[in-house]
């Protein structure tokens, strides 16, 4: 199998950069169901030019490549252990390339390997079929959305749909209790795959499995075939919206799965899946390893054209303030939830390690009047010895609730940049410092590195590449105030809502 290296190289590239047909179908579906000019709707529009610009640069599509999982379908006789070095290889050199992120991390110590590689990464598992060809299915699943997985241990009460019980309308229960418990912060809409029975572990892999199934397929089991359509039908009616803004789309896709399990024990376990739906699969020569085909219809089936609503096509409804940064206080307390906020000047990145470190050092330069973003980039570095960003979109928020109001007092900083919202801790301190969160398009990291001209010069490299702190020439990033200085919270707003939605499915529908 002299060629099975480079086609793990082909795989992994055409999965971090290029979705699949069938999962830019649904995109495209949602925005035609979107209504024109709402938060959403501008949203959907931005991923379609992300998709777009990661197809044309063969850059990732979102920052997080995630924890590279491969399924191994091989004949007897495979040699499992030369397969399972090359696959190490290729995930080495993609890194090196910079189609993914080094995020591989030593779970004591913090340390990132690299180049993702180390003790359970990637994950790579191996079954024996009786074909004679070699099938790899490889998914890219960031951790914002992996945050959101949830197991439920069944019977149990959930709130606003009462009591769950060991039955298929106690499993509807739980899915829909999943959808809800994501809000913006998996990065909506997105996909589900649920998991009925097994145990713990199983359960959560059947789940897992199930984000393998086409987009368009048919359930064979017809109990599970309803509760698929049902939760289609009903998740998008809690109006979470993409990103969480709110809308007529939550959820892209259901798969569910069941198994059996011990009696004492009913597990149904999802595994949430952001809208960059990064999964393909190849069938190769048992012989050669080389590629015969794709398993999933690659993307060039049904392109994704760049958005033609404009980017300010909210403009009608709220207003879009320029900002430069260093921003001053009087700048902040003018913003209201709904602005579009456009921000020049320099941009400092910094996720969970640098929160933590912050919290009792000084920062390496001044913050005062600064925007911070929770952006773990993937970055590259040319023959001169200059940094470039190749994909930069927010990460998940909430993850920095424990530390942001003491961050945003002790240094002054003016605009928090990321996804998914924060609590009310970073609100009450939003409010008495005058700071605000901005809310950028979670998955968009095509369309946000175009905005970072130049990287000015980087900080706690110890922490590793995605948790270090770089300081980025920015020109045009445009996101939305969703927590302004004066107490209001979009994302409260909306889980409100939807929670209220959610309790009108507390009644049983299968029985």
């Amino acid at each position: 199998m002299q060629h099975f290296e480079q086609s793990m190289y082909k795989l992994i590239l055409e999965t971090s950069t290029n979705l699949p047909a069938d999962v830019r179908e649904a995109i495209q579906a949602a925005r035609e169901q979107e209504d024109e000019g709402t938060r959403s709707a501008l949203s959907l529009s931005t991923i379609a030019d992300n998709i777009h610009m990661a197809e044309t640069n063969v850059s990732p599509i979102c920052q997080d490549t995630g924890m590279p999982t491969f399924i191994v379908h091989c004949p007897v006789g495979a040699n499992q252990i030369v397969m399972k070095k090359q696959i190490l290889a290729a995930v080495a050199q993609a890194t090196k390339d910079s189609k993914l992120r080094p995020n591989s991390v030593d779970s004591l110590t913090g340390a990132n390997s690299g180049d993702n590689l180390g003790p359970g990464t990637p994950v790579i598992h191996f079954e024996q079929w009786e074909k004679e060809d070699v099938e790899v299915k490889l998914i890219l699943k960031g951790g914002g959305c992996e945050n959101k997985n949830i197991q439920y241990s069944l019977p149990m009460e959930l709130e606003g749909l009462g009591k769950a019980g060991r039955d298929l309308d106690g499993i509807r229960k739980c899915v829909m209790h999943s959808v809800y418990q994501a809000q913006g912060q998996g990065c909506s809409a997105g996909f589900i795959g649920v998991g009925i029975g097994g145990d713990r572990t199983t359960g959560y892999e059947l789940a897992k499995h199930q984000l393998f199934r086409h987009a368009d397929d048919v359930n064979p089991n017809e109990e599970l075939r309803k509760l698929e359509e049902y939760v289609m039908e009903h998740a998008n009616q809690l109006g979470i919206g993409t990103m969480g803004f709110g809308g007529q789309v939550s959820l892209l896709g259901c798969k569910v799965g069941v198994m059996n399990r011990l009696p004492a024990s009913f597990f149904v376990s999802v595994a949430y899946n952001c809208w960059a739906f990064r999964r393909q699969g190849v069938l190769l020569d048992a012989s050669s390893g080389e590629i015969k085909e794709w398993v999933y219809r690659t993307g060039d089936t049904q392109p994704m054209t760049p958005s033609e609503q404009p980017k300010a096509a909210v403009a009608s409804e709220r207003r879009e303030v320029v900002l430069q940064t260093p921003i001053s206080e009087e700048q902040i307390r003018s913003l209201r939830v709904g602005d579009v906020v456009i921000i020049n000047g320099i941009m400092h990145t910094g996720r969970d390690a640098l929160h933590h470190h912050l919290m009792n050092h000084d920062a390496p330069v001044d913050l005062n009047g600064a925007a911070i973003y929770h952006c773990g980039p993937v970055m590259s570095k040319d023959e001169s010895g200059e940094w470039h960003v190749r994909a930069a979109g927010p990460t998940t928020s909430i993850r920095e609730e424990p530390y942001q109001g003491h961050i945003i007092k002790k240094f002054g900083i003016r605009a928090v940049i990321g996804k998914g919202g924060m609590g009310a801790k970073t609100l009450a301190a939003l409010q008495e410092h005058g700071a605000v969160y901005l809310n950028a398009i979670g998955g968009a990291a095509q369309y946000y590195a175009e905005c970072f001209k130049k990287v000015e010069g980087v900080d706690h490299m110890e922490f590793g590449i995605p948790e270090a702190m770089w300081h980025l020439q920015t020109e045009g990033f445009a996101a939305i105030v969703t927590m302004d200085s004066h107490g209001n919270s979009l994302h409260a707003e909306v889980e409100k809502d939807s929670f209220a939605k959610l309790s009108q499915f507390k009644d049983p529908v299968f029985v």
